[in-house]
């Protein structure tokens, strides 16, 4: 008889081992001739030698299986060990990632398709279009993959705090809490993608960091994706300052949206001066979303399509017409 440690990494224990451990107590009954014990990501298992490299095999089939799919369940459980798991995964060449459900998280227009093109094509990509078009999703789902198939070492977010049309005022605690309301998307987003238990883990080791822009400078980002959300809030100096944090293997995503510029009207953005200056720079991608990519509710194309035509006609319509001739 013989006794091995088998650690469990980068997966959710509670996905692994089931609700109330069902999962384990399976795993246990499917080897009767083996005693296996578990403590936190620790398996401890006693018994015959070539049982126990059948077990320590499939373990890791059933590990690689929740890493990627961010699901297990007892039919899969029993295909691993009975050896007929078919192959694939629903939608698996088309797959970025896969959701907490274990749905498959995949490119839903043609400029979504664009993007991820460009992201295994070039080191910097520009994702601008209007708001529900899933630049932000879609590069955050791109950034998980990099950083599950080990690609990377860290997912670095960041936003500018500015306030979209409201004075929030003091916010109370510290700064996590007061950044909080800024960031919110991005965790929204990323807990879409990622297990609660094991994002917090991510969290509290600095593997995925969420920050500020204000706490980008003096930075050299290295083995990383980072991404630049609301990048249209951006000042001019503001972006430069980014985009110069760029280390070696590291990947930047800059994401925004023209017509939500929150900044005062005297001031320039910095998207908007960034898409002037560095189109063409080779290893520097852009990508135009328009109406056609928006995959929320289908009144979001309506809104957006609706502010268009106001924003043309405003714009064909002489300045003393409108100042006189609006409506009461």
């Amino acid at each position: 008889m013989i006794e091995k440690h088998i650690i469990l990494e980068d997966i959710d224990l509670v996905t692994f081992y089931g609700i109330n451990n069902v999962h384990l107590q399976m795993i246990k009954a499917l080897y009767p001739k083996l005693r296996i014990v578990a403590r936190g990501n620790i398996i401890k298992v006693m018994g015959d030698e070539e049982e126990m490299c059948a077990f320590e095999e499939n373990i890791e089939k059933m590990q690689r299986h929740c890493a990627k799919y961010n699901s297990l369940n007892e039919e899969t459980i029993v295909s691993i060990i009975k050896g007929d798991l078919l192959n694939g995964h629903p939608a698996e060449g088309a797959a970025i990632c896969y959701s907490v459900t274990g749905k498959a998280i995949t490119p839903r227009s043609d400029n979504q398709r664009l993007l991820v093109q460009a992201y295994d094509q070039s080191d910097m990509i520009f994702a601008i279009g209007p708001a529900g078009s899933g630049k932000t999703y879609v590069s955050i789902a791109l950034a998980v993959r990099a950083l599950k198939n080990k690609e990377v070492r860290r997912i670095i977010l960041s936003r500018p705090a500015v306030e979209a049309g409201e004075k929030l005022g003091f916010l109370p605690g510290d700064m996590k809490d007061k950044i909080d309301p800024y960031l919110q998307p991005l965790y929204d987003a990323l807990q879409d993608m990622i297990p609660a238990q094991k994002l917090n883990e991510y969290m509290e080791q600095n593997i995925i960091q969420i920050a500020p822009l204000a706490f980008m400078r003096g930075r050299t980002l290295n083995e990383a994706v980072v991404i630049l959300d609301e990048a249209q809030n951006t000042t001019p100096q503001q972006i430069k300052m980014f985009l110069t944090r760029m280390g070696q293997n590291t990947k930047m995503m800059i994401t925004g949206d023209m017509t939500q510029i929150d900044l005062p009207h005297a001031v320039k953005s910095g998207l908007r001066e960034a898409r002037e200056v560095l189109q063409g720079v080779k290893g520097i991608s852009f990508i135009e979303m328009d109406e056609r990519d928006i995959v929320r509710h289908k009144l979001v194309t309506r809104i957006v399509n609706a502010y268009n035509e106001y924003e043309k006609l405003k714009s064909e319509t002489p300045e003393p017409y409108r100042r006189y001739n609006a409506p009461l």
